[in-house]
């Protein structure tokens, strides 16, 4: 009984791989690239409209949307800059443009992430919260170390919070203290 179970099992989908469904027989100009598009797909333009919306709503004072946005901004530019890796790694050693390609997505998505959380650790302080933002702040210069714009941006807040008092004053010349 059991084998004849997984005979049907096979014959039915093996007949559903032989049909078309409507929705993959349209046209590649028929919406096919629904992530592409850039406010409301699963891209880093999407991301970036994410961005734009939270900072609108900061400057209208509407301070709980533009949590949400750059929040929303954050998860999707983690899960982005996810999936990038994952694919580069999958691709690694077979097609070289595709590692290149997923590479080069990733370290946009990663620069958005720690855009997002500029602007996230920007909110918190503005509202009196600066112990919310250290950790959002460590995560930028963990992210993008401090020889980056954006990693020296957050160390800074940092210091200015008074969570670190040190002043970084840039990479120093190899070979000199």
């Amino acid at each position: 009984m059991g084998c004849r179970a997984l005979l049907t099992a096979t014959a039915l989908l093996a007949s559903l791989g032989l049909t078309v469904s409507p929705a993959l027989a349209q046209s590649p100009e028929a919406s096919t690239r629904v992530l592409a598009q850039s406010e409301s797909g699963f891209n880093p333009n999407a991301v970036r409209a994410m961005i734009a919306r939270g900072d609108a709503a900061a400057s209208r004072g509407d301070l709980a949307t533009a949590r949400s946005e750059y929040d929303n901004a954050r998860k999707a530019s983690k899960q982005l800059l996810g999936f990038y890796r994952d694919l580069s790694g999958a691709f690694r050693g077979l097609d070289a443009r595709i590692p290149r390609e997923m590479d080069s997505k990733g370290r946009e998505a990663l620069g958005l992430l720690a855009e997002s959380n500029l602007r996230l650790a920007a909110l918190f302080r503005r509202q009196n919260q600066p112990e919310v933002a250290v950790p959002v702040l460590v995560e930028v210069v963990k992210l993008m170390t401090p020889s980056q714009s954006q990693g020296q941006k957050a160390y800074q807040s940092l210091v200015e919070l008074g969570f670190a008092t040190t002043e970084f004053k840039g990479a120093s010349p190899a070979g000199v203290n």
